[in-house]
């Protein structure tokens, strides 16, 4: 393949996304090369990255040597001014960073071409929601699957998982306390027009996939609008995706014919989501002019606040939020608590008062260094109070995007 025609991608991140999707466009996309690698780490510690000669610690060489940007470093406030830079440059930027997403990602997605990748679990919803509208479906549930919840795991048994699964203590953490599943869900809510039956959803415990998306799909039809929510299998599988909807009554007979049941709600699983393997087919699809296929949306209705794990007193440093001991993430609605802090933000921060468990932290509980995510929430929480102030804003329709997930 001529070299002007051969796309050059650059991948801010060296951690174990990075690893595989770098490999992965090595070996099996001719029409593309990895060009630069943005890392913060000793590049004396990085022998073992899989293409070491194109690491940087330059931000200004990864964009001027970049035809698109993949952020993957899981960072709030290292990606946000990754993208930011990106955009100014006039490049497109593919994400594997729904923290990222879900804390400034909608205001980000008003500056530029914007998208979560599929292989994540939000980017395989999206994917599976394109193929259920073309084929007729109108979606009523986009549900997780979750292996495993702990809200209040102990520091050493997170220590012992991550060195057993090869991840980072806050990784695990934050998947093992429920964080993760919450701020996944968070973005395909806002990402395609659906919300949440009550904070933190419902997390089903399900031994039967069909019997639980049923039921979840009518808690959605209840409130006249798609939902977001997750189950905790017992007895199959957790490693995918499932969307439930309805089809139309005169294709009931085939819809069971094909093995899909009897109806009314119809389950579409996909079994698996292999993260760093299917970046690739995201950056195909952006370079090909086939635009986004999921991000915050720039008008986001729900969020995800940090839920105090236990009591603590006045003056407590908070080391991180996502991924720590004493904060985990739930989803809740924006309009609802306008003073919540995001839990994406929590870095480096100490408590100006005490807390008690299951208190949801807002901005007057905390002492916050500047940062620009900060400056980006700021500015987002303070267009969303403008606009539920407007003697409107509560006559407001269903958005769009709901409607026509509804067949409306």
């Amino acid at each position: 393949m001529p070299t002007s025609q051969i796309k050059k991608i650059g991948v801010s991140g060296t951690g174990m996304i990075a690893h595989g999707f770098v490999r992965l466009i090595k070996q099996h996309y001719p029409d593309m090369e990895i060009s630069r690698v943005l890392t913060r780490r000793p590049l004396s510690s990085m022998t073992g990255f899989p293409q070491a000669n194109a690491l940087t610690h330059s931000l200004d060489e990864l964009i001027d040597h970049s035809d698109l940007i993949v952020e993957c470093s899981g960072d709030v406030f290292h990606g946000t001014s990754v993208i930011e830079r990106a955009f100014e440059a006039g490049l497109p930027v593919v994400t594997v960073n729904a923290e990222l997403q879900v804390t400034t990602g909608s205001y980000l997605a008003g500056k530029g071409l914007l998208t979560e990748a599929e292989g994540d679990q939000p980017g395989s919803l999206a994917a599976l929601r394109e193929d259920a509208l073309l084929m007729g479906f109108q979606p009523l549930v986009y549900g997780n699957m979750k292996g495993y919840l702990n809200h209040d795991p102990s520091p050493e048994d997170m220590a012992y998982w991550a060195n057993r699964q090869g991840i980072s203590v806050d990784q695990t953490t934050s998947f093992t306390d429920g964080t993760k599943v919450q701020i996944e869900q968070v973005i395909i809510g806002n990402g395609l027009g659906a919300t949440i039956t009550r904070q933190g959803m419902e997390g089903l415990a399900s031994t039967n996939l069909d019997d639980s998306a049923s039921l979840l799909a009518m808690m959605a039809e209840r409130i006249g609008q798609p939902i977001v929510d997750y189950v905790i299998p017992s007895g199959y599988s957790a490693g995918g995706v499932f969307l439930v909807g309805r089809h139309d009554e005169d294709q009931a007979r085939a819809i069971e014919y094909f093995k899909l049941g009897r109806g009314p709600f119809y389950t579409l699983v996909r079994p698996f989501h292999l993260c760093s393997l299917e970046v690739g087919k995201t950056v195909r699809r952006v370079l090909g002019g086939g635009g986004v296929l999921l991000n915050n949306s720039t008008e986001p209705t729900l969020g995800v606040g940090a839920i105090a794990k236990r009591a603590m007193k006045a003056g407590e440093l908070i080391e991180r939020g996502i991924g720590g001991f004493q904060f985990r993430g739930e989803a809740l609605k924006l309009a609802q608590h306008p003073d919540h802090v995001p839990i994406g933000l929590l870095r480096k921060t100490a408590l100006k008062r005490a807390v008690e468990p299951g208190q949801l932290i807002t901005f007057d509980d905390i002492d916050i260094l500047p940062s620009r995510a900060l400056d980006i929430v700021l500015e987002q929480r303070k267009r969303l109070t403008d606009a539920n102030a407007r003697p409107d804003a509560w006559n407001t329709p269903v958005s769009t995007m709901g409607m026509l997930a509804l067949g409306g």
